[in-house]
């Protein structure tokens, strides 16, 4: 197997008496798409920095791209690609004339052209970046980290300031990024329908540890956890949590004579078992 594209063991980052990282391990292979998810102050965006090589460690190894971030070289981040959570603020230049200035940064670079109507600016191209709103300035942004075609991709609260449509745009591009280059990708991000529709994998750090990792249908136990099995009766609602739900939905079909009133089965969403995740993580730790 290919040797993985981001590789850490024991990272850790203090600031005093607070430890922000606190032992992660962390393997992402190529063309892989992971989703790290945690609260404020968890220590996603410590990891990522250091990643980046923009932020050094106190202890630990990492590989990113084959090479110590602390030590990267301009040939190095020219195969990285950022989309940083703060925006970008070149006011003076248009849209237009910031992605072109910045896809002469690379030595193959996408076409400043497709880039632009990829993130959606087409119509305001000429446009001054003071003169965007919130979100078509998060749009350039990451307009920027893609401009040239960077085989690891950083995204760092990608689609906030999106609307829906924009958001879900945003993610056909992403997909588009990974079948045509095999673009390697670790996007931190609050949103879990996110997290879902696009991570092969998701972590979930909490007070600077990694909790749980693995796929988004089965992270933490979530494919095989009790269904919850709703309905309605003469009495009011009724609630069931179950590890056999079609058994409870045929006892229910057998005691009424049509639809079972107000029926639902529903096992825990993605979002269900993060926030399990965190609460545990944090009674744990006092």
């Amino acid at each position: 197997m290919a040797d993985p594209v981001i590789s850490v063991q024991g990272l850790r980052k203090t600031y005093g008496d607070l430890a922000a990282v606190d032992g992660v391990d962390l393997e992402v292979d190529p063309g892989e798409c992971l989703a790290m998810l945690g609260p404020n102050g968890a220590g996603k965006t410590t990891t990522v920095e250091i990643l980046e090589g923009y932020r050094h460690r106190d202890a630990g190894e990492v590989s990113v791209l084959g090479l110590d971030p602390s030590a990267a070289t301009a040939a190095w981040r020219s195969r990285i690609g950022i989309v940083l959570q703060s925006a970008t603020d070149v006011a003076e230049l248009t849209v237009d004339e910031t992605v072109r200035h910045f896809a002469r940064y690379y030595p193959s670079p996408r076409d400043p052209d497709e880039v632009v109507a990829a993130v959606g600016l087409v119509d305001k191209r000429s446009t001054r970046i003071r003169q965007l709103s919130g979100g078509q300035r998060r749009r350039l942004d990451v307009a920027l980290g893609i401009v040239g075609r960077p085989e690891l991709l950083f995204l760092d609260e990608p689609t906030t300031g999106f609307d829906p449509e924009a958001r879900r745009q945003f993610w056909d591009l992403i997909d588009g990024l990974r079948a045509d280059g095999g673009t390697t990708i670790l996007l931190t991000t609050h949103y879990l329908e996110e997290a879902e529709r696009l991570a092969d994998r998701v972590a979930v750090i909490a007070r600077g540890k990694i909790v749980a990792m693995g796929d988004p249908i089965t992270l933490g136990g979530r494919s095989s956890a009790d269904a919850t099995v709703t309905w309605s009766e003469a009495d009011g609602p009724h609630s069931l949590q179950t590890a056999t739900p079609t058994s409870v939905v045929l006892d229910l079909s057998s005691r009424f004579p049509g639809e079972i009133p107000e029926l639902s089965v529903r096992r825990p969403s993605l979002e269900d078992i993060y926030l399990t995740l965190v609460d545990h993580a944090g009674r744990s730790a006092e």
